[in-house]
């Protein structure tokens, strides 16, 4: 496994892996607790949007989620504002980080006034996507044939997470649907998968990206071994 780049924001990975590997992983993204607004209570909402959409709409605020935090963990936030004015996530006042604070919730008229409380616990992205700690995906390195027309548009290719690779008379390299398609073009069998995959997390900011994916696979440990449990 080789790490080809490595921020807060995103994760990507070369992994000599199969589809069911790379799958298992992935899912597992949905088992890494993550912290986001579940209870709210409503006092005032004068805006023109239900309670229930003002709800669904902070609950799906990303919140800094540290690692001191566990099932334990209760933290609330208060709201309170007077029109005219755009509500904005940033408006939340409570003791976690939101990721973002210009994230609109709902507009207020002239006098208008939207006040509530919310609790921010650790949850699962399995029971609702707002626990969901960021996007995770993942595409073959692909083995391309070499031909004087094929190394052309390989070589202009501004596209890939890695270099082009010459390995004899192929190719492995990492290239957009329209560079692929050209490719086929020219020669419908030129492109195979190979056996290394990108692996890829673009966190929301809740946690970094190296998080996830280090807690997606202990995640993926603790199934498999409750599988095995289950089997004896």
């Amino acid at each position: 496994m080789a790490t080809i780049l490595k921020t807060p924001e995103k994760l990507i990975l070369r992994i000599p892996a199969n589809e069911s590997l790379a799958n298992a992983i992935r899912r597992s993204v949905a088992e890494v607790p993550t912290l986001a607004i579940e209870d709210i209570e409503m006092y005032k909402n004068d805006s023109a949007l239900y309670d229930e959409i003002v709800a669904h709409r902070i609950g799906l605020i990303p919140i800094k989620t540290e690692k001191s935090m566990s099932s334990k963990t209760k933290i609330d936030f208060k709201l309170s504002k007077v029109g005219p004015c755009t509500v904005y996530s940033g408006d939340l006042e409570g003791s976690a980080d939101l990721v973002f604070d210009k994230i609109p919730i709902t507009v207020l008229g002239d006098g208008h006034k939207l006040e509530l409380v919310a609790t921010a616990i650790l949850g699962l992205g399995i029971n609702h996507a707002k626990f969901i700690p960021g996007l995770c995906y993942y595409r073959h390195i692909l083995n391309v044939k070499s031909s004087p027309e094929v190394d052309a548009i390989i070589q202009k290719s501004k596209f890939g997470a890695i270099k082009p690779e010459k390995k004899g008379s192929s190719w492995l390299c990492d290239l957009n649907e329209a560079e692929a398609s050209a490719i086929v073009k020219i020669d419908e069998k030129a492109i195979t998968d190979s056996n290394e995959i990108l692996f890829i997390i673009e966190s929301y900011g809740n946690m970094p990206a190296q998080d996830i994916f280090t807690k997606a696979i202990e995640a993926l440990e603790d199934n498999l071994k409750e599988f095995e449990k289950a089997i004896k």
